[in-house]
């Protein structure tokens, strides 16, 4: 496993460089994502890159190229679907309104319980969803849960009740997942979690918004010092690759890939919980205020948000979204 920076990246996409077996011997698997190094998913892709070519027996030569130093966030998908790199990692609200069913997750305290999360992988409802990504040019071969357990931070007073939300500029993940924040009366600005620490120290946006571990590695404690740690929402970073490439794979190959990804999953939820524990006390150290919701204040805060997510998604989906929901609720 190889992970690039700098220089050198300019060069790996566009010759796949890096090996040092022949071509005709390996197959390179170029994956991009956007995360830090410090990230705990992204530590796991790092770990998971590892487990494909030891499972491959060197006939995959993975190459990593995190924060956004082969492919922008945005164009990670398309990337993979028209065969420009053979693999990249997005999470699921990144495919917005090109697969507005991927949001099922982002439903306000609906789907953040740890038993749920930890049958995700395999389920109908992940097997559906991966049907539908073929469909956008792309084959799924792992899901990493990265977080149950979001931030919503601020500055100069903690965002708790549906009426703190007025006005306020925040960041956003899409119009589905926004509809919540909007029928509070924020004003939501979608964006990859890369660019928010920069969106909040303008002051283009006032509040963050991500995952509760992501605003320790990502250092919101430099620009926010409040947060509000609760169960919002769950969000995946799924690993894709360019199916020709897959389908011409040895296979030992595939199989090398698919059992890597069975292991990540696991994987991922235990490093999301652990550093989920971790990072509210690690935000105070950094000097932010940290408050935990109440059940009380989740329940004000979902009496207005999840009516105005379920008319957005349903709206997105129509039949599709309703069979996505109905596989969930056998899970």
């Amino acid at each position: 496993m190889k992970i690039f920076t700098g220089l050198a990246v300019s060069l790996a996409l566009a010759t796949g460089v890096g090996s040092a077996v022949s071509a005709a011997e390996t197959q390179v698997m170029r994956c991009s994502h956007q995360l830090p190094p410090a990230h705990h998913i992204a530590k796991v892709i790092d770990r998971w890159a590892a487990e494909v070519e030891s499972l491959s027996g060197g006939e995959i030569d993975v190459q990593i190229f995190g924060a956004n130093s082969l492919v922008g966030a945005k164009q990670n998908a398309t990337s993979v679907a028209k065969g420009d790199i053979e693999c990249a990692f997005s999470i699921n609200p990144q495919w917005g309104k090109t697969l507005p069913i991927m949001n099922v997750t982002l439903g306000p305290f609906a789907v953040s319980s740890l038993d749920a999360l930890q049958k995700w992988d395999g389920s109908d409802a992940a097997k559906y969803l991966e049907e539908k990504l073929l469909t956008k040019g792309v084959r799924n071969v792992v899901w990493m849960f990265t977080t149950r357990s979001t931030a919503i931070t601020s500055n100069g007073k903690f965002l708790i009740k549906p009426e703190d939300f007025k006005g306020v500029k925040i960041r956003g993940l899409g119009p589905v997942p926004d509809a919540g924040f909007v029928a509070m009366g924020a004003a939501p600005s979608a964006m990859s979690g890369s660019k928010v620490y920069q969106a909040l120290s303008t002051g283009v946006i006032d509040a963050g918004l991500t995952d509760i571990s992501a605003a320790y590695s990502r250092k919101y404690y430099e620009v926010q010092d409040h947060v509000v740690v609760l169960p919002l929402f769950s969000i995946y970073f799924h690993g894709y690759v360019n199916p020709k490439w897959y389908d011409g794979l040895s296979a030992e190959a595939q199989a090398a890939i698919d059992e890597a990804g069975r292991k990540a999953a696991v994987w991922a939820i235990d490093a999301s919980e652990e550093a989920a524990a971790k990072a509210p006390g690690q935000l105070a150290e950094k000097g932010m205020q940290v408050h935990i919701a109440t059940d009380g204040e989740i329940d004000a805060l979902k009496a207005v948000m999840a009516p105005a997510f379920n008319k957005a998604f349903g709206d997105a989906t129509g039949d599709e979204g309703k069979r996505l929901l109905e596989l969930i609720d056998q899970m």
